[in-house]
Formats: structure tokens, C-alpha cells, sequence
């Protein structure tokens, strides 16, 4: 098969105009086009009143040597080339009398093995990282165990919108708890920036395509899918894993990991304790935690587990008029079907130093309560597939160092505790609780007043969508505001520099939300190339919670790569 790269055409073009531009591309006939599908598919908005769009096409033009000879044809065009396998290679597959089949697990002191003795690996956390983690130790026939502290995910839908609506929360269910993890309750934006020469976004895409996703996420430049459609689509993989022998387990916190001391002089884990006191025996058990689970981080810390602090962001959400986004970002081809919802990436770097970046941003999307811990307001964002509500929201944040957060008050360049980020999240949650005087409703203010440094007391024209609500104050009190001095400046600096990027940003009654802390984990569990810990043989740390993803995709691939690296280990396999 052939691959053409970047054939355009213009953003109106007749669905049939394919066909003949490939045609001509290629340089043959009609009839020596045999077929050819749509890899991807992107838009070049440089010039708003000319759009085209950019085409990934496949083609098959008969035999092998009729491809060979059109391919030395064009030897020398960089865009016309074979297409690549982007089919996914598992590593290995256990034979059938891995595990005794039929055989009953034993629980208790001797953990969860079957007849043979060989205990089954364990995955810990059920968001997109364990999901895939899980998924693809199933389909090597490998029957994972996994643990899930929060509901199955239509109970745990139940529980959030009970916070959003009656300002009830349950902390081991809601936004970022239960199935799915918090990538359910999100944009559901299916692209990432990581480096992917095995093609495993494809893999990726592939499994939730198989599970109900639209077809076009396989080809569109930016995928999304939204909560509704993921919510049916998780059910569906959780389906697939305990057909293939997985074992999925609800409402079961690890409290604790059973760690011992091996012949090899280091330190092995044996199997986890779970809060009602059960112990699980495991040689192999991966780590997927979110970012919010902070007291099983800190259950890890004690145990030793080996981790450091790393930078993450803190800020806001604002909130504009999706018309507004169109507009700038469209010019008059706003509202075009296949354009759909515009969206905008920003970045500013601020005179004191400070990066400031628009962050998960939500086109025709809402703002959405996120804590997980009472009394404490946390923000994030989260649109439907279809993109249709009236605001576009995103975060606007700004970097901060593990030397910006830490505890104990030392600037001697010394290590940083690696909890010390969960401290200032915290610390800055419960201060958004305060300034929304309670009950889960969070502080807002507008633009125009926050650039100001005045305090706001009514909305304008832009309604905010969080809920259960909003508290008009000022968000820069003197002496005690909703963020630290350093990160309200460079935020109030950089609003009117994104209106010259998109007029209308800086828009007086666009509305800012507080506050959005939970943009990464302040922490990472470090592994080694073996994918893992670097004090513990057989704990595999992966996933956003662990430091090695961000966002739906990158969080997948993750759990991929370290399923196969535990599949490895399994099944004897050498790298």
C-alpha cells in the first residue's frame, strides 16, 4: 500500500473530489486505483477565508510490483511513500495451560494464584492507564486482577452528578474516582503530543472504535469522544477483559503493598492488603493510580517506594462564548460541520519569569466540580461529543517548581518531599472552598475586574457553567487571594497578551473559576527501562498518577507499554 501525505483540497470540496485528486497525485488511470482510505485528516486555518484541508490517503494500485514501480516513480517525493504497519504486535501470548484452567483462586494470607501456584498480575486503578493495562494482559491470555477503589461507572456517574446538583460528595466516588477514572468526566480528546513510533495511539483508537466510538476517530486530526459516548464504550472493554479471564474488582482500596526482601539482595513485592483486610498475592502489580489518590501515594512513600517531586500548574478556568472562539479562530467559515467547535492553544511567558498556558481546553463544554476530598473546590473541564454548549472553557494556568511548594521552608536546594504537592493543593482547595462560601460552590470573578484587581459582584453576558455554583468575590484579595502573588500576576499579564491572539479573549465579562490544581501529579514514582520501580522488583508504576502520561491517550499508551513489560517478565520473553 501507498501512503500520499499532505494532499489538499479546499475546505468546501464535494466528498467525490477525492478520488480524482489522488488520482492525479499519483500521477494514473481511474482504473489503476483499486482503493484507498483516509489515514488522516486535518485543516490548515492560516487563511480563514481560504481553508483547506489536508489529507493522509492509502492507496492500493494493484500487485506488488505495480506499487514497487509506482514508488521508484516517485522516489523523490518526501510525500509519497509506503504506507507503515500500524497494526499492533503483541509481545507474546501465554500458552493455554498458563493458568489451570477452571481452577478456583485462593485468597487470603496465599493471595490470588490458581492450581499451578503462578499468582495472576494485579492492576491498581481502573481509569484510561489501568483499563489499557488490563486489556492488553487479557488478550495475552494473561487474566489480570484489577483493583478499582471508587463504583462501576454508571453507579460512580449517579454519585457525581449528585455533587454537582445537591453539593453531596462521595470521596470515593465522583469525578475523579470510580471506572474510567477522571478521563470520563472530561473532553474525551483522543490526541496526543508523545513520541509514538510503534503506533500505539492507533491501537488505542482501534480498541474504543471496537468498543462504539465513531469511525472518524481513526482519521480526524484532533478525536474526541465526550462523557456519554465513553461511559457505554468502558462498559463494553470491561466486558471484553472478563471474557478473556480478567477479573475486575469495585469498591477495593489498596491500603497497603506487601514488599519483602529478596535472595537477590533487593526488595520484591509479594501482593497488596486491601482495606477490608484481604490480602492478594502478587509478583507483578502495576501501579495506575490518578493524580488524586494521595493517600495511597503517601501508603507508598512510607513504604519506601522510591519518588520524587516534579513541576506541575495551577490556575483557573475561564469561560467565553464558543461564538467568540469560532469567530477569531475560523474567521467566516465559523460553524462549518466538519470544522465543528473551535479550539485555541496559548501561551504566554509572564515578566516574572512564569509560564502561563491555556490547559484542557473544552470547546462548547462546561466547567465541572472535581474535588475528591470534602470541603475543598477543585476545577475541571468537560464537553459531549457534540460540542454544542454556548461557553468554550479552558485552564488557564501557570507552572510551578517543586522549590515553589515545598513544606519545610529551606531554599538550600535540598530534595523536595515528594508529598509536599499534595500539601499545596491542598492548601489552595480548601482556600477555593472559603472564598466560595461553602458548599462546593466555587469563586469566580470577571475579566475585566480581575485584570483590574477589583472584586467582582455581578455576571455579565456570560453565564457560568459550574456547578453547583459560583460566588462572585475577588479572586486577588491583598494579602490572601485564590493563588500565590507570583501565579495572580502572571495571569492578570497574560489575558490581554491572548487578545492579541484571539480578540475577545480578554473580553470584560469572560468569566475566571477557581481553582484548577490538578493539572498533573506533583509526583513521579520513578522506574527504570524495565518499566519497573527503581526500588522494588515487580511494582510497575505507570500512568498520569505515577508521572508518565497526561491526558487520555498518552495515559493508554502507557498502560500498554507496561502491560507489555509485565507480559515480558510473565512469560519469560527477552527484550
Amino acid at each position: 500500500m501507498i501512503r500520499i501525505n499532505e494532499l489538499r483540497l479546499p475546505l468546501n470540496h464535494p466528498e467525490e473530489a477525492l478520488r480524482p485528486a489522488v488520482v492525479d497525485r499519483l500521477g494514473i488511470s481511474d482504473a489503476q486505483l483499486t482503493a484507498f482510505t483516509v489515514f488522516k485528516r486535518s485543516y490548515d486555518a492560516r487563511k480563514k477565508t481560504a481553508m483547506v484541508l489536508i489529507y493522509s490517503v492509502d492507496c492500493e494500485v494493484g500487485d506488488a510490483a505495480a506499487e514497487a514501480a509506482l514508488l521508484q516513480r516517485h522516489a523523490g517525493d518526501t510525500h509519497i511513500k509506503p504506507s507503515p504497519d500500524t497494526a499492533y504486535q503483541f509481545v507474546g501470548h501465554a500458552p493455554a495451560d498458563f493458568y489451570a484452567a477452571g481452577a478456583a483462586d485462593a485468597a487470603g494470607a496465599t493471595g490470588v494464584a490458581d492450581a499451578t501456584g503462578r499468582p495472576r498480575p494485579i492492576v491498581i486503578g481502573f481509569g484510561p492507564c489501568g483499563l489499557f493495562a488490563a486489556l492488553i494482559l487479557a488478550q495475552m491470555g494473561l487474566r489480570p486482577i484489577v483493583l478499582e477503589r471508587g463504583k462501576q461507572v454508571r453507579e460512580r456517574t449517579k454519585d457525581t452528578w449528585g455533587l454537582w446538583r445537591e453539593s453531596v460528595l462521595d470521596p470515593e466516588s465522583n469525578v475523579q474516582f470510580g471506572e474510567g477514572g477522571a478521563g470520563t468526566f472530561s473532553d474525551g480528546k483522543l490526541y496526543s503530543q508523545i513520541s509514538d513510533p510503534r503506533f500505539l495511539t492507533r491501537k488505542v483508537l482501534t480498541e474504543f472504535v471496537k468498543a462504539g466510538a465513531p469511525e472518524e476517530i481513526l482519521f480526524v486530526s484532533k478525536p474526541h469522544i465526550g462523557t456519554f459516548r465513553l461511559v457505554s464504550m468502558i462498559i463494553k472493554m470491561r466486558a471484553e477483559i472478563e471474557s478473556l479471564g480478567g477479573e475486575i474488582r469495585f469498591q477495593q482500596k489498596v491500603t497497603d503493598v506487601l514488599i519483602e526482601p529478596g535472595t537477590d539482595g533487593q526488595r520484591h513485592v509479594r501482593g497488596v492488603m486491601l482495606e477490608s483486610g484481604e490480602q492478594l498475592r502478587a509478583d507483578h502489580v502495576v501501579i495506575a493510580l490518578g493524580h488524586s489518590a494521595r493517600d495511597t501515594f503517601t501508603m507508598l512513600h512510607a513504604r519506601g517506594v522510591h519518588m520524587e517531586a516534579k513541576p506541575f500548574s495551577i490556575g483557573y478556568r475561564i469561560e467565553h462564548p464558543q461564538s467568540i472562539i469560532d469567530k477569531a479562530r475560523f474567521g467566516p467559515n465559523a460553524g462549518h460541520p466538519i470544522l465543528g467547535a473551535a479550539d485555541y492553544k496559548l501561551v504566554h511567558h509572564a515578566g516574572n519569569g512564569r509560564s502561563v498556558y491555556s490547559f484542557c481546553m473544552c470547546p462548547g463544554g462546561t466547567v465541572v466540580a472535581a474535588t475528591s476530598e470534602p470541603n475543598r473546590v477543585v476545577t475541571n473541564g468537560m464537553s459531549q461529543y457534540s460540542r454544542n454548549e454556548r461557553n468554550a472553557n479552558a485552564g488557564i494556568v501557570v507552572g510551578i517548581t517543586p522549590e515553589d511548594y515545598r513544606q519545610d521552608g529551606k531554599k538550600d536546594g535540598s530534595t523536595v518531599n515528594p508529598l509536599d504537592g499534595f500539601a499545596f493543593q491542598r492548601f489552595w482547595e480548601s482556600r477555593a472552598y472559603e472564598l466560595g462560601e461553602g458548599n462546593y460552590l466555587a469563586p469566580a470573578a470577571l475579566v475585566g475586574d480581575f485584570v483590574k484587581r477589583q472584586r467582582s459582584t455581578a455576571l455579565g453576558s456570560v453565564e457560568p457553567s459550574y456547578k453547583p455554583g459560583v460566588t462572585m468575590t475577588d479572586l486577588q484579595q491583598k494579602g490572601f487571594g485564590s493563588l500565590p502573588e507570583y501565579a495572580l500576576a502572571a495571569i492578570r499579564e497574560a489575558l490581554p497578551a491572548f487578545e492579541r491572539q484571539i480578540r475577545g479573549f480578554a473580553m470584560n465579562d469572560a468569566v475566571l473559576t477557581g481553582v484548577e490544581t490538578r493539572t498533573s501529579s506533583p509526583l513521579r514514582i520513578t522506574r527504570g527501562k524495565d518499566y519497573q520501580s527503581l526500588n522494588v522488583r515487580g511494582l510497575y508504576p505507570a500512568g498520569e498518577g505515577a508521572g508518565y502520561a497526561g491526558g487520555i491517550m498518552s495515559a493508554g499508551v502507557d498502560g500498554i507499554e507496561v502491560a507489555e513489560a509485565v507480559g515480558r517478565s510473565l512469560l519469560g520473553i527477552k527484550d
